[in-house]
């Protein structure tokens, strides 16, 4: 790295499983440093990404992470989505003494100095879910997922939260990362047989939205039996048909439709860069706000040495596009501001509920209670 520019890596995949969702992480991160750039750099100095595509597999995320903080002169990582990729590139990101950006909604349970957690943790999105679904479809609830950790984290909270209200987990299923038509068709059978009040999924990437156009067969009535998520958001939604979703529950801290001036900004930027058919969303937004606090950060520190940004970005408060988030020092997490948003038929959200503030992050479920929801009926 020339002393004329601040190098950093960015690692999502473009292809592979969760293509759609690390796209977006990628142009959020893109955008965000376009503009750091065209408004001067940081101390008059360009971020130059030296960027990779893992293609969804967690030895390429491993392998490629070793070789921005090896050879290519980079110890600042925006990438990483999936928990499997997290707990790929942290060990060689501690070993080198690197420091991870992760912009994704993850189980928590996890603490490192090498990393900077700017996604929802489940008590800023699973809570309010919960109570949610409880009070406005039903009390029994059907769970599917990935089998991976993020899923099966979600769905242990998520049963916690649901049985301490009184209410019924109905069926809980894991099915395959890569899973096939077959196994989806036999999950619809199960809706179909049982009848829950709504469904919790956390099947991600191409399944997952193979999995919402069959429900959307089905002929079940959407607005009254939800699939409910935290993670199938706009850009999803645009890949599988807005009209196929109408209904469906999304848990989340951003949406497009999000009121403030910040996000106007965003989203006409956002657009104007990659395109009007393009939407913002939970995956590009909190990418996007990552490195706009990086580069705040990186002006008071002059400096990419691990520990002076660190330092400095723990003391951050910004206004982002969903509001404003400061870090917890603490856990390394943000206050951010949980929402839930009900699909349309033109593909955005209606947000039908939203905190009345930023929420603390409590990575390791520590602070929060079941009963401290903050939904109003």
């Amino acid at each position: 790295m020339t002393s004329s520019e601040w190098r950093v890596g960015v690692l999502f995949s473009r292809s592979g499983i969760s293509e759609i969702t690390e796209t977006e992480h990628f142009l959020g991160t893109a955008l965000a440093i376009e503009e750091v750039n065209a408004a001067g750099g940081v101390l008059g100095k360009p971020i130059v990404p030296i960027a990779y595509d893992p293609g969804g597999d967690q030895t390429a995320y491993r392998n490629l992470a070793r070789r921005l903080l090896a050879d290519d002169d980079v110890n600042i990582i925006f990438g990483a989505s999936m928990s499997a990729s997290r707990k790929a590139v942290l060990p060689i990101v501690e070993r080198h003494n690197g420091l991870l950006f992760y912009p994704s909604m993850y189980e928590g349970f996890e603490y490192s100095e090498n990393v900077v957690y700017t996604g929802a943790t489940l008590n800023q999105n699973t809570f309010a879910l919960a109570e949610y679904l409880l009070r406005h479809h039903g009390c029994r609830i059907l769970f599917v997922g990935a089998d991976y950790i993020y899923p099966r984290e979600s769905n242990r909270v998520m049963r916690d939260v649901v049985e301490a209200k009184g209410g019924e987990v109905v069926s809980e299923r894991y099915l395959p990362l890569h899973a096939d038509e077959q196994t989806l068709r036999s999950v619809i059978s199960d809706i179909v047989r049982l009848k829950p009040d709504a469904i919790f999924s956390t099947i991600i990437g191409r399944p997952a939205q193979r999995f919402y156009r069959m429900y959307a067969e089905t002929g079940i009535d959407r607005r009254r039996v939800p699939i409910a998520s935290l993670t199938m958001a706009e850009s999803e939604i645009r890949e599988i048909g807005a009209d196929a979703c109408t209904g469906h529950i999304l848990s989340a801290t951003y949406f497009q439709t999000v009121e403030n001036e910040a996000n106007e900004r965003f989203v006409g930027a956002f657009k104007a860069r990659f395109g009007q058919e393009f939407t913002t969303s939970v995956w590009s937004q909190p990418a996007y706000a990552q490195v706009h606090l990086f580069a705040r950060a990186l002006a008071r520190a002059g400096s990419l040495e691990t520990h002076r940004i660190s330092e400095e970005i723990l003391q951050e408060d910004f206004l982002a596009p969903e509001g404003r988030i400061n870090f917890d020092a603490d856990t390394r997490h943000l206050w951010l501001h949980p929402r839930i948003g009900v699909a349309r038929a033109d593909g955005l959200f209606d947000i039908a509920w939203q905190a009345p503030g930023p929420i603390r992050p409590d990575p390791y479920l520590t602070a929060s209670r079941f009963e401290d929801v903050w939904l109003e009926a």
